[in-house]
């Protein structure tokens, strides 16, 4: 009876040590201790790829040589072909000299002279007419009947259009230029016979523009009768054949 009373009273006890007993024993089997108490010391295995077991060998310097090379090639190359196109350029220069003779040089220099010649003539201003003096063409002492519109001189003639009107004085500027074309120009004419307006029209196929000058400068000299019944500004035209002299 005692010791079943015993065995009641301290089985927690019993229990408790007992699976305290048993979670020690665990723990020793899972941190391999031996009998001694001292830890089993087991060598741990690590493996490296054998691309970090090589070492590295540094590349020679004479790779930064090697990228300077294509540069100096490039220079050397650069510098040889502006020696060549300097070679051809004086070889060529040389070559069009010596072909041509000296005549030939000195007429083609006399030709350049002569178109900037021209070139500083036409760039002057038109010189002033009003002092040139031009033969004239007039109906005094005339038949009105037998006055015509057309006035020949030489090979070149004048021919004016005014209703009528005819002239009484009508100059003739047709030899006093070298070039040949003919020049219409427009008039306004008063009452009183004057011409108040003259202006050429344009023609590009006339080479001489002196030809423009010398015909409205005529036009402004012509004089018409008086006629107080006529347009106050009447309008009309005289056309200028010049022969190349």
């Amino acid at each position: 009876m005692k010791i079943g009373e015993l065995y009641r009273r301290n089985i927690y006890g019993v229990i408790g040590t007992l699976v305290f007993h048993i979670l020690l024993f665990s723990a020793f089997l899972l941190a391999d201790v031996d009998i001694k108490g001292n830890v089993k010391e087991e060598a741990i295995l690590i493996e490296f790829p054998e691309e970090m077991l090589e070492p590295e060998i540094a590349e020679p310097e004479t790779q930064e040589e090697n990228t300077d090379q294509p540069n100096s090639e490039q220079n050397t190359n650069t510098r040889t072909n502006i020696a060549s196109n300097r070679s051809a350029t004086e070889n060529t220069t040389t070559s069009t000299d010596e072909f041509f003779d000296d005549d030939y040089l000195k007429e083609v220099e006399a030709a350049k002279q002569l178109v900037s010649n021209v070139n500083n003539n036409l760039a002057k201003e038109t010189v002033d007419l009003s002092d040139i003096k031009m033969p004239v063409e007039t109906t005094k002492g005339m038949d009105r009947d037998s006055i015509k519109n057309v006035i020949y001189a030489g090979e070149s003639n004048i021919v004016y259009y005014l209703e009528n009107r005819y002239h009484l004085s009508l100059p003739v500027p047709v030899y006093l230029s070298q070039g040949g074309g003919t020049v219409i120009v427009d008039i306004v004419v008063n009452r009183q016979g004057q011409v108040v307006n003259a202006e050429p029209r344009e023609d590009r196929s006339i080479r001489d523009k002196q030809l423009f000058a010398y015909a409205k400068e005529a036009a402004i000299r012509t004089i018409f009768n008086s006629d107080n019944s006529a347009p106050y500004r009447q309008k009309g035209t005289i056309q200028y054949t010049f022969v190349a002299q």
